[in-house]
């Protein structure tokens, strides 16, 4: 008996993944899209844009940049399922000055005129005092033993 209620409940488990994987994914359209955005920050010198298509599963693109050296970095990139992602990049000069931060400034110690003296005054402890061992009295209680101590409640 419990050989065919397990049985029984294994077909109906394999039925229902069966089920479950057998439907069809639905069709959401042509994937299309376009963009751009661009940013010129003269004052920081970050000056960078981006372009971006894609139609189905085929992305095209490029964007552009000023590295910290002065040179402008181009990527052209395209992207499918056949080739992967590809990308070309390209560097030229160009006559454009990244403005550097200034350097920290100098700090002159002044001449300690008065000795350093400790705002408040040190704090000396005590050593511990030794526990001082008590004998229990005789009854019902726990013993713990452990490697470094032993307690009885």
């Amino acid at each position: 008996m419990m050989g065919k209620l397990s049985y029984l409940v294994c077909l109906f488990l394999v039925g229902a993944t069966w089920a479950i994987e057998l439907q069809p994914e639905p069709d959401y359209g042509p994937v299309a899209y376009e963009f751009q955005w661009a940013v010129n920050d003269p004052h920081t010198g970050d000056i960078k844009s981006q372009k971006e298509t894609r139609k189905d599963d085929k992305v095209e693109g490029v964007y552009e940049l000023i590295d910290s050296d002065g040179y402008r970095r181009i990527v052209q990139y395209k992207a499918d399922d056949h080739n992967g992602f590809e990308a070309i990049v390209q560097r030229e000069p160009t006559d454009i000055k990244i403005p550097l931060p200034e350097p920290p400034k100098k700090l002159l110690a002044a001449k300690i005129l008065t000795p350093i003296v400790p705002v408040a005054p040190l704090v000396h402890y005590a050593a511990p005092k030794a526990i001082i061992k008590q004998e229990l009295s005789p009854g019902n209680y726990v013993s713990v033993s452990g490697p470094t101590a032993t307690y009885k409640y």
